[in-house]
């Protein structure tokens, strides 16, 4: 991203091998998950690279690659909210691109690239975030570890790859010769038989036409080539292989070189004219450039006044509300005591309260009366009593007569 590729005849395709690898990424991080939670199917190998599959729902697109951007950046440990499917796309754009600097990835293209959810910086985006998410994991691809071969089965394969002119011309002529031996085997007994038959009163004519039998000569002919078969493990058919496209990646260049050269003299061209017009527009707008700077300077300074005359607005609005409030309360109050003072209510209450405690001491006072004189009967009784034992108590005893 912060280098530009150079672009050649494949560039249009380059895509598609990204695309790939983000996929592997992808199913390396166990992303799954993050579908079976939104409920949606596996992406597909070029499902980034282009919106031409996707005509009857174009945001679904877009939606998939928010969520998984701000998946992939929660697995690289930045906090990031997961986005819904009617957030302002702008916002979330700029999230995602502020979440990729801080990465340290330099981001040079528009943020309206990514709002299509398709295409070369859609798919480069979600590649980066699969790496700083592999990063965050310690994950790391290994190259694949082929078997080796022993030198004599390598000895092997070049034997039986190494079929000559001359080989191939030997087998041909065994072939040749079986087919002839057994050729004559037939004609010696058929020959044999016929002697035995009777002998010809006539010679012999064929009746198959020459001109079939050419054409029969003619079709069977093709089948009866030997074919041998180039072993694609063979090094001398990959160095032919590498011959030919040395061969023609040189005779595309030479074509191409021309090309080049005429358009780097037409781009050198042109940015010489644009400079030399950028310097005649500044020149020319010098005057107008200065006077708007001053109108700037104004502009900004009358700001600050009114920031200023605002704050002290608004400190002044917020005093009084609080005298608002507290007018309010005593109001409040003053209307309760004025309410209370002007009902009749609590006098009466408290008339009869006074009437119903005169009752209830009336009561008492009685209760107190019974309570006293009872307590004074017992008394007396009791007084009596303590009397009675005395005297019970104090009777003397009779004295001894003289007859005792």
């Amino acid at each position: 991203m912060a280098e530009e590729d150079e672009r050649g005849p494949g560039a249009a395709h380059r895509m598609v091998s990204v695309m790939e690898g983000l996929l592997e990424k992808l199913d390396a991080l166990n992303y799954e998950e993050l579908l079976d939670k939104h409920n949606m199917k596996k992406v597909c190998r070029h499902y980034f690279v282009s919106n031409s599959h996707l005509s009857s729902h174009p945001g679904e697109q877009f939606y998939m690659f928010t969520i998984i951007a701000a998946w992939l950046i929660n697995v690289a440990g930045r906090p990031f909210t997961e986005p819904r499917e009617h957030d302002e796309p702008n916002a979330t754009v700029s999230n995602i691109l502020a979440e990729l600097r801080n990465f340290g990835v330099k981001v040079d293209f528009p943020p309206s690239k990514l709002k299509t959810g398709s295409g070369e910086h859609v798919c480069l985006v979600l590649d980066r975030l699969a790496d700083e998410a592999l990063k965050r994991r310690n994950f790391s691809f290994k190259r694949p570890d082929y078997p080796s071969e022993t030198p004599e089965e390598e000895s092997m394969l070049e034997d039986d790859a190494e079929v000559t002119l001359s080989t191939a011309e030997e087998e041909i002529l065994v072939s040749t010769s079986q087919r002839k031996m057994q050729t004559a085997y037939f004609n010696a007994a058929f020959a044999k038989t016929a002697e035995l038959s009777s002998k010809p009163e006539e010679i012999l004519e064929p009746t198959v036409d020459a001109a079939e039998w050419n054409l029969e000569v003619e079709r069977v002919i093709p089948h009866l080539k030997v074919t041998i078969r180039n072993d694609n493990k063979d090094w001398r058919v990959h160095l032919e292989q590498m011959h030919q496209y040395q061969d023609k990646i040189d005779s595309l260049f030479k074509e191409s070189k021309s090309y080049m050269d005429k358009l780097q003299e037409d781009i050198g061209k042109t940015q010489e004219k644009v400079s030399s017009r950028e310097k005649y527009i500044n020149n020319q707008l010098e005057l107008p450039v200065q006077e708007y700077r001053s109108a700037q300077a104004k502009l900004s300074e009358a700001k600050e006044r009114y920031q200023q005359a605002s704050g002290g607005v608004t400190e002044r609005s917020r005093v009084l509300a609080e005298i608002s409030e507290e007018l309010d309360k005593v109001k409040q109050e003053m209307e309760e005591k004025g309410s209370s003072m002007s009902d009749a209510a609590p006098v009466v209450k408290i008339n009869q309260s006074l009437t119903k405690l005169k009752q209830e001491i009336v009561q008492i006072d009685l209760r107190i009366g019974v309570v006293e004189h009872t307590l004074l009967q017992a008394k007396l009784k009791e007084k009596s009593n303590m009397t009675r034992d005395m005297h019970a108590t104090n009777i003397p005893e009779p004295t001894a007569g003289p007859f005792a």
